[in-house]
């Protein structure tokens, strides 16, 4: 199915955000507004997620 693919591939670039933040947080002088920004896309990508698993249970 092309949506399970889908659904793989934004969890993925979930995870890969979520370690981004992680990194930046790391960081001795941490980027605020990077932070944000990335927080900003990985809250896009769960609400995609989110929309296409309730696509896939009706």
């Amino acid at each position: 199915m092309a949506l399970d693919a889908h659904l793989v591939e934004l969890s993925e670039r979930h995870r890969a955000l979520d370690r981004k933040i992680e990194e930046e947080l790391a960081r001795p002088t941490a980027d605020d507004l990077k932070i944000a920004e990335l927080k900003r896309q990985k809250l896009r990508l769960k609400d995609e997620i989110e929309r296409i698993r309730c696509e896939l249970t009706h």
